[in-house]
């Protein structure tokens, strides 16, 4: 590695594979300089134990609002990891805070509800496959099934109408955007974003159903102030974005990563027990997932061998660490039988994903349906010739033509 501080994040040589860079500053340099869009300047962190002990460790924060942290987008605010507002505050504090949220949100947010969903997800799997059969090939499954399952999903669990779909895209991709759009946009995006909700949760006060929203609600209106109305819609809009960004990108990447090498698409069919096992281990081998996580140093601490003094933002590829040879044999084989797959995908500690249940249920139900429907799936261009999304804070591929 030259003297020079790299820009962060790094290109990747083609959509699926990672940075040579991960493998080098994990040999050689595992707390790393580096500058954000912004201009500001961090240290990034690529090995797993050290990935895994910093998102674990109550002192290194989430608010990222402090004087000195580094911001992480070019635009004012620092992006979705800047943003101060009372729901921010509670969902990224630590301690008791923090924990009170998770544990009120969480009681509504349950694998029983998750599972419960399972068959109509399928139905609408299915129904969009028969959409993209009806057209014919080739088919960019992006567009016909990554991103519209997603959102029909999560605004089914939230009670809102999935027909907003487009407006939840453009609004997700403002609170995301490391270098896409301008501050003046990303505000007037939130503020409608905001309004919105508020203007659903009032209507889901005067007429409850049996959604997630109407759920939350009864919670906030039942907690003593425990959880106030900012904090709802604030809980409500991440939820939006988490909910369907991640997964919908995350769709078309698995698709993409199985069929790159034919055999794994064969293993899967031959075997579809595996199916399990493999939506696993494309969340470990995800090459292109996007930032990582930002952490605040409120106390000097070491890590990697280094002294790092109060005030210091650190940077967490869980991508990095998850093709750590230190915690995975044969780190950079895809391994669809690996057990146990301990991976970071979903963060960990007391700020992991609290959505991570859906989204795996999810993955597991698109790739049973388009094993079940078609079998003959195949990508329609070569696997170098993918195109990466660019300047938002979570990766993905632009589509993924493919056909059967």
């Amino acid at each position: 590695m030259s003297d020079a501080v790299p820009d962060y994040p790094f290109r990747n040589p083609s959509a699926l594979e990672p940075p040579p860079e991960w493998a080098d500053l994990r040999d050689g340099c595992p707390v790393a300089p580096i500058r954000l869009a912004s201009g500001d300047q961090a240290l990034l962190l690529t090995r797993y134990e050290d990935v895994r002990r910093v998102l674990s460790d109550p002192r290194f924060t989430r608010q990222l609002d402090a004087g000195d942290a580094a911001r992480v987008t070019a635009n004012e605010s620092g992006g979705v990891f800047g943003r101060s507002d009372t729901a921010t505050s509670a969902m990224s504090a630590s301690g008791e805070a923090h924990m009170q949220w998770r544990r009120l949100v969480g009681r509504a947010f349950t694998a029983k509800r998750v599972l419960a969903m399972r068959p109509r997800m399928e139905e609408m799997a299915d129904r969009l496959v028969d959409a993209m059969v009806a057209q014919g090939p080739p088919a960019d499954l992006v567009a016909g099934l990554g991103f519209p399952l997603p959102v029909w999903v999560i605004c089914d669990l939230l009670g809102v109408p999935d027909s907003d779909r487009d407006r939840f895209s453009y609004w997700s991709d403002t609170m995301l955007s490391m270098t896409r759009y301008t501050q003046a946009q990303i505000d007037a995006a939130q503020a409608e974003f905001d309004a919105y909700l508020a203007a659903h949760v009032g209507a889901k006060r005067a007429e409850p159903g049996e959604d997630l929203l109407s759920e939350l609600i009864g919670i906030v209106d039942a907690a003593d102030g425990r959880l106030t109305e900012p904090l709802l819609v604030g809980t409500a809009r991440g939820l939006l974005v988490a909910g369907h960004e991640t997964t919908a990108n995350m769709i078309g990447k698995m698709a993409a990563m199985l069929l790159a090498d034919r055999s794994r698409w064969e293993a899967l069919l031959a075997e579809p027990a595996l199916v399990h096992s493999a939506v696993e281990e494309v969340l470990r081998f995800d090459a292109n997932p996007g930032f990582g996580m930002p952490r605040y140093l409120t106390e000097q601490v070491e890590v990697g061998g280094r002294e790092l003094p109060a005030g210091t933002t650190v940077i967490c590829s869980m991508a990095a660490a998850n093709r750590d040879e230190r915690a995975f044999g044969r780190a950079d084989a895809m391994d669809l039988r690996r057990s146990p797959n301990p991976h970071l995908a979903f963060g960990v500690g007391p700020h992991s994903c609290l959505g991570q249940a859906l989204a795996r249920t999810e993955l597991q139900t698109v790739l049973d349906v388009l094993l079940r429907r078609l079998p003959g799936l195949e990508l329609a261009v070569p696997a170098a010739e993918l195109a990466a999304r660019e300047g938002l804070l979570v990766g993905g591929l632009r589509e993924v033509p493919v056909r059967w």
